[in-house]
């Protein structure tokens, strides 16, 4: 209860500021800002959903029904692209499409024109980081579509085609809406992350409900604006995690398929445009922005190995380490008490530690200032008045708040990396542990841990990972000259450093390559075995 009330103070802090708020501030923002912001972050979640949903699920059914060159290799290496944040991409696709990039440079050089002779596209905008996001969260997509398209199998396409059915005629008509519960439950989760994404539309100068909530609270001083920014994208995150809810629960009437089926053999310019579909994501989302920003540092004058780096680098660790263990005990502790004490009481305390995963960063950063800046008001005001001393911030001026917001914010990643590997353990294995002597916790550490060591340590890992490549939460709540790779990076290309700002996203990209690394190796094994 005492973690699931945790995960609820943020939203429920946004709710009590944004109502005791002024009216005058929520008539401004409604007359000036809030319908660009509203409109911005509406269609940026409506174009990367739409391209995620192309990409991935195109994608998931070439590799898992068909056979063409490099399938082999191209049905792991499409998840590669998770390993970039979106900031990172931006940075590497700014330097090599931006005016003064080697793109338009070679251009110029081409064809002897000069600034105002052509008309290229704008990296800098809506489109650009709809087209960068779409590259970095199509895997959302791709893995639920996969393992959908493996569920039912290859038969009711085979059924189809017998029946008369062209190929695109039995995909459209029966494989994709057997599918379309994971695919739908796909594109919500990108749609959650999109809205909480801060590092690319920041850098792009894209006006959204995120950007605006770090602008009035740090740029606008305006604590009750950004309360009601964030509770308006609050709003919007809660409506997709209810819809992403209410797909997985109606997702079960795909029957399972045969997975022996042979794979239909594509041959000529149907083999090379398969290779060519499921090539060029792995591409631009991964090779191209690796290249660039490789380039990019060796330009750079930033040393990696330098003491400020090994500052960064050390807090970032720090970090992500000890919030991943909290993390992942809150987990336990929720999986144990959902196993244990079966009911409504444990289904409402999941649910509330699931939800953090759906709040954007900024806007439990926001939820946690709130009432933790009020305390620390409270608690030098008392001690200033009774005893002469001034306590300053106590909570909020440490990494612990930081490390409770990423708490709720990953706890859900978690959550459900445990409950897969404990849904393996049976009750009776409980049983007996008990019937010989050992007490509840007893059978956790001694009969759970044991067997689920791979599952607690792929939680640990994803959650490590999440709180590396956070930004929003990192900026608002982390204490003074603490700054992380995250940070780093984010503040050199603000100040249009892009070259500087490669090395510490080359460390970011680094860092989240090695969960995809494990993924890739899992699905290289089950697509030997297929």
């Amino acid at each position: 209860m005492l973690v699931a009330a945790g995960c609820l103070l943020p939203m429920a802090a946004v709710v009590v500021a944004a109502v005791l708020g002024e009216l005058d501030t929520v008539r401004q923002l409604g007359s000036t800002v809030l319908p660009r912001y509203a409109g911005a972050t509406l269609a940026l979640a409506v174009m990367v959903g739409f391209g995620a949903a192309l990409i991935g699920a195109g994608a998931a059914w070439l590799v898992v029904a068909c056979d063409f060159p490099g399938r082999r290799w191209l049905e792991p290496v499409l998840v590669i692209p998770l390993a970039f944040p979106g900031y990172v991409l931006a940075y590497a696709y700014t330097h090599v499409l931006d005016f003064p990039g080697p793109v338009q440079t070679a251009l110029r050089d081409l064809t002897g024109w000069g600034p105002r002779d052509y008309w290229f596209p704008e990296i800098r905008s809506l489109g650009g980081a709809a087209f960068v996001l779409t590259l970095t969260l199509y895997p959302y997509v791709y893995l639920l579509a996969r393992a959908a398209f493996q569920l039912t199998g290859r038969g009711p396409f085979e059924v189809a085609r017998s029946l008369g059915h062209r190929p695109w005629s039995a995909w459209a008509r029966v494989a994709l809406p057997m599918a379309r519960p994971a695919i739908f439950a796909g594109v919500l989760l990108v749609a959650m992350e999109v809205i909480a994404d801060y590092g690319t539309v920041a850098f792009f100068g894209v006006q959204t409900f995120s950007t605006g909530i770090y602008t009035a609270w740090f740029t606008l001083a305006d604590r009750a604006a950004a309360a009601q920014l964030a509770l308006g994208l609050l709003a919007f995150a809660l409506l997709l995690a209810l819809l992403e809810r209410a797909t997985r629960a109606g997702a079960r009437y795909a029957a399972r398929g045969r997975h022996d089926a042979a794979r239909v053999p594509l041959t000529g310019w149907r083999a090379a445009a398969a290779s060519l579909a499921c090539g060029v994501p792995v591409v631009f989302g991964a090779a191209l922005p690796a290249v660039a920003l490789f380039a990019m540092a060796l330009g750079s004058e930033q040393d990696i190995t330098s003491p400020r780096y090994l500052a960064f680098a050390t807090n970032t660790i720090t970090l992500a380490a000890i919030a991943s263990v909290l993390t992942v005990l809150a987990a336990i502790v929720l999986g144990t008490y959902a196993r244990t004490v079966p009911g409504r009481a444990s289904e409402t305390t999941l649910a509330l530690g699931r939800l953090g995963y759906a709040v954007p960063g900024g806007v439990i950063a926001v939820g946690l200032l709130v009432p933790f800046g009020a305390f620390d008001n409270a608690v030098d005001a008392f001690m200033e008045s009774r005893f002469g001393i001034d306590t300053g911030l106590l909570v909020t001026g440490s990494i612990w708040l930081l490390v409770g917001a990423y708490m709720v914010r990953f706890l859900a990643a978690a959550v459900g990396a445990y409950e897969g590997g404990l849904a393996t353990v049976t009750h009776n294995v409980d049983a007996a542990a008990r019937v010989l002597g050992a007490g509840l916790w007893g059978t956790v550490r001694r009969v759970h841990l044991p067997v689920l060591r791979p599952a607690v340590a792929t939680a640990a890992l994803i959650v490590f990972v999440d709180v590396a490549k956070e930004l929003p939460a990192t900026l608002i709540l982390r204490p003074f000259n603490f700054d992380t790779l995250a940070v780093q990076a984010h503040r050199l290309a603000s100040d249009e450093r892009l070259s500087g700002a490669a090395v510490p996203s080359l460390a970011l990209a680094a860092l989240g390559l090695i969960p995809v690394v494990i993924l890739m190796r899992r699905m290289g094994r089950a697509g030997d075995r297929s």
